[in-house]
């Protein structure tokens, strides 16, 4: 939300327009009424002079008409200053009378007296003289008071004899001006606190139910829909509250429905094994549930609002455009040498009802069971087809050779016929390790499990391959001498340990060692059977129990391998609820451990 300026305010924006238009209509009217009135004033102010200075005018045109001989001159001045005095007034300071040659004929001031007869300076005296016309002029003296200056040309006989000057004291109109200024100003700042006070009472009625509108707007942006306005009456601002009251109700219905059907989103997003990214038009990420934050190993705080091509780790391959336009799934391999993981991801565009895009929804399916068992398919098939290949190709072989008549020969026959009987014993094998397999995955076997001392049980195995070994290795056996009961299928776990001690034998060096141990926790026992072979490279280890995998395959066919003999333990020992693994150190030989739960109070009850 905007941080609240005083300015914004309607009451505010109320008053000061009511304020600014009163004050605005005074000024018009108080600059029109001010201008007249000064115009008026000043009008009549010179209208008046000029009436005395006519009238003075007149008189003293008479007394120069009146002839006088040297002596008659101060009458002549005497007379003129008496005029003067009698002429003065509030409103003309000074009068003075020239002669045609400028010198100052007579004044009112009587404190000057002393200028009498004596020549003026003053231009405009003699301007009058030479120009016959009056000269009017307002200024400004030394204290700053406006005074009327006026040059009256004086005839006789046609001929300028004297000039008549007047100093007006005009400055009075603009006080009484200023005087009638200073009581416009004041009512208009009466009228002003009236208005203000009348534009308060008005902005309130308007702005009350504004504001309570308000607080309604911002209760239900929080959610709070059961606030209502007041309605005051029953003009447009009551009118709007009713809408308004209107609309709150009809809103807290639709977010009623809003937020169930949110909830049944939230649900099924949440629940859903398959993970959901949503987008917007620009194709940033705008939600995303559990599921694809698992799937893609992210947070929703850190994906939302990134595109949704460097979320996916599309970048270089795709455009959001293109994307959208993508009517077939992407595959996104996110596999590891350690871990496969592979994503199916299907996009969907979310149209407005114009039919323009608004976002895309992208699906994400964990196909990498699917892709991992496709896979393991066609190796099985391969495989299968490579194990089954091999011999057959080798008896053809020795077939047409036999065919051809190297069955006559006494020495090479025989030969071909074991070849061919050993190769036929090997596909034979396979096919029984593979009914096996396929019986174990089909869960279609039951274990027939007895309790049996499991150490008496471990000799026996190793004495059987003692009597019956070829090669020249010797068997260390770490086994307690206590009995270990165990619950076991007793031909499975043979055959587990048939096919383990097998492999040991087959890897070990002449005159290597095979350590048997068997060591006794809590809940379990532990089998370790190790060999002085060449060992198992450490990036091969966990593979060894894949079907058909081989670490050196020309020397595993060699002697005769089929490739399952440790998927079948592995199968076995997890169907006894045990655990099977590989370690090896490289040129030192291999160790193959398996578990098998063990219970010591049976073992208690055995004895």
């Amino acid at each position: 939300m905007k941080k609240f300026s005083i300015l914004s305010s309607i009451r505010l924006k109320f008053i000061l327009f009511f304020v600014l238009l009163i004050l605005i209509a005074m000024q018009i009217i108080g600059v029109y009424f001010v201008r007249e009135l000064e115009l008026k004033l000043t009008a009549n102010f010179k209208e008046s002079i000029l009436n005395r200075v006519n009238l003075l005018k007149y008189n003293i045109e008479q007394e120069l008409l009146i002839e006088r001989n040297e002596e008659g001159i101060n009458t002549l001045r005497d007379e003129i200053r008496t005029l003067l005095s009698e002429n003065t007034s509030n409103d003309i300071q000074l009068i003075m009378v020239y002669d045609k040659n400028s010198r100052v004929l007579a004044t009112s001031d009587q404190n000057n007296q002393g200028i009498v007869g004596q020549k003026t300076t003053d231009k405009n005296v003699s301007r009058t003289i030479v120009t016959e016309s009056k000269i009017q002029n307002t200024l400004q003296n030394e204290n700053n008071e406006r005074i009327l200056y006026l040059y009256v040309p004086i005839h006789v006989n046609g001929q300028v004899e004297a000039v008549l000057y007047i100093e007006g004291d005009i400055e009075q109109v603009f006080s009484q001006i200023q005087v009638i200024t200073g009581v416009l100003v004041t009512g208009t700042s009466i009228a002003l606190g009236i208005t203000a006070v009348l534009a308060v009472f008005v902005a309130q009625t308007i702005t009350r139910p504004i504001m309570d509108m308000k607080r309604q707007a911002q209760a239900m942006a929080r959610g709070n829909f059961s606030r209502k306005v007041k309605v005051y009456g029953n003009d447009e601002i009551g009118q709007l509250a009713e809408a308004f009251n209107y609309l709150s109700r009809k809103l807290k219905n639709e977010q009623a429905k809003t937020d169930s059907e949110k909830r049944k989103l939230s649900s099924i997003l949440k629940y859903m094994t398959d993970g959901v990214i949503s987008t917007d038009r620009r194709g940033k990420v705008i939600l995303i549930n559990e599921a694809a934050e698992y799937m893609l190993n992210v947070s929703r705080e850190t994906v939302i609002s990134k595109s949704i091509i460097s979320v996916l780790g599309l970048e270089g391959q795709y455009t959001f455009e293109e994307l959208a336009e993508e009517t077939e799934s992407v595959i996104l391999d996110f596999s590891t040498k350690e871990n496969p993981f592979i994503l199916r991801a299907n996009f969907s565009i979310i149209q407005k009802e114009t039919g323009l895009m608004n976002g895309l929804i992208v699906v994400l399916h964990d196909i990498t069971e699917q892709e991992k068992i496709e896979r393991d398919r066609r190796e099985f098939v391969a495989n299968v087809s490579h194990e089954l290949r091999t011999p057959l190709t080798t008896m053809r072989s020795y077939l047409e050779a036999l065919s051809e008549g190297a069955w006559r020969d006494n020495e090479i026959a025989p030969k071909f016929l074991h070849v061919t009987q050993n190769e036929t014993e090997r596909m034979i094998r396979l096919v029984n390790d593979l009914l096996q397999l396929s019986k174990m995955d089909s869960k279609d076997y039951v274990l027939n499990k007895s309790s049996i001392d499991f150490c008496k049980f471990f000799h026996h195995i190793i004495d059987r391959f003692e009597m019956s070994k070829d090669q020249n290795v010797e068997f260390v056996r770490k086994i307690p001498d206590t009995k270990i009961i165990v619950d076991i299928d007793q031909d499975k776990i043979t055959q587990v340990l048939d096919n383990i001690i097998s492999n040991s034998i087959k890897y070990s060096p002449d005159g290597g060692k095979i350590i048997c141990k068997v060591m006794m926790y809590h809940e379990f026992i532990e089998v370790k059977i190790a060999d002085q072979g060449v060992g198992i490279p450490k990036e091969n280890l966990h593979r060894i129990f894949d079907r058909f995998y081989r670490v050196d395959k020309a020397r595993a066919r060699r002697f005769g391998g089929t490739g399952l003999g440790l998927a079948i333990a592995k199968e076995m020992i997890q169907a006894h609820n045990g655990q099977i693994w590989a370690t090896s150190t490289e040129g030192k030989g291999t160790t193959i451990h398996f578990t098998l739960p063990f219970d010591r109070k049976k073992g208690d009850d055995f004895y």
